[in-house]
């Protein structure tokens, strides 16, 4: 059983939870994930690590409220306890030094991105980030992005926080003005990581994409993250899930991630149907 330290809502469809895993904590990377088991009849439920701290022995995520398992987790508190914590899996981010990276998290893809910016940090790298949300009260993270980035920009769809727009426009506007970028990172939805691969592509500027969102099983099993990447089949849980976005077929992966979307509303596991 895996103690929950502390538990915090951040809005009204994302939570935060930060629980007691010692072997996780002291092995894991920025970029890997961990998969949870709310109870002896859950699902395995893949989430990237938001965050870890080897000391105190705890590893933080971060989640959408949207299926069984997540609201199972929406009703627990600190100090109860989750049946599994299993980690880490996953290759950890291909960091490396450069002079100046930018960051793109769509949604609750700032939280992956977090622990990338932190190292990179770290290694001396010059860090922005620009974090997009459908409103103010979507943007996560801001203030512990701050800490460490020289600049973050924030955009939103109703403009009621930041540039009114998507984050590919930000990113377009800080390529125009001269911002000499060596990479970019970029983690949320499907549709946002094409679209900065398609501002970048042309310039080439190498960015690195997560494909999280299409993972189901965790360990290669499934197949349900099978993905073709440089023309070659790739399963994001167990070869990513972080990769060369030049290389990646979102199309496939679009299509891919709407094959089990009845069956992810219908879930009955544990309700004894």
């Amino acid at each position: 059983m895996y103690k929950i330290i502390s538990k915090e809502v951040l809005n009204q469809a994302v939570e935060m939870m930060v629980i007691h895993a010692p072997y996780v904590a002291r092995k894991c990377e920025a970029g890997q994930f961990i998969i949870v088991r709310v109870d002896e009849e859950g699902e395995r439920v893949p989430l990237t690590i938001a965050d870890y701290d080897r000391e105190a022995e705890t590893v933080t995520i971060i989640y959408p409220v949207v299926g069984y398992s997540t609201h199972k987790l929406r009703e627990m508190k600190a100090g109860d306890c989750v049946a599994d914590f299993v980690g880490p899996l996953g290759q950890p981010a291909p960091l490396h030094k450069v002079d100046h990276v930018v960051g793109v998290a769509g949604g609750v893809g700032a939280a992956p991105l977090y622990p990338q910016l932190r190292k990179l940090h770290e290694m001396g790298v010059k860090v922005d980030v620009i974090i997009g949300g459908r409103s103010a009260e979507f943007v996560i993270l801001k203030e512990k992005f701050e800490k460490f980035c020289d600049h973050v920009y924030i955009a939103t769809d109703d403009g009621s926080l930041g540039t009114k727009g998507f984050v590919t426009n930000v990113l377009s506007d800080l390529i125009e003005n001269g911002d000499k970028i060596d990479e970019v990172i970029a983690i949320g939805p499907l549709i946002m990581m094409k679209n900065v691969v398609k501002v970048t592509q042309p310039l080439n500027i190498p960015t690195a994409v997560s494909l999280n969102p299409i993972m189901i099983d965790g360990t290669g099993m499934c197949g349900g993250c099978r993905v073709s990447v440089g023309g070659k089949t790739k399963f994001a849980c167990v070869d990513g899930p972080d990769f060369n976005g030049f290389e990646v077929d979102f199309d496939e992966c679009m299509k891919r991630q709407t094959m089990f979307k009845e069956e992810e509303h219908q879930c009955k596991i544990g309700r004894g149907v």
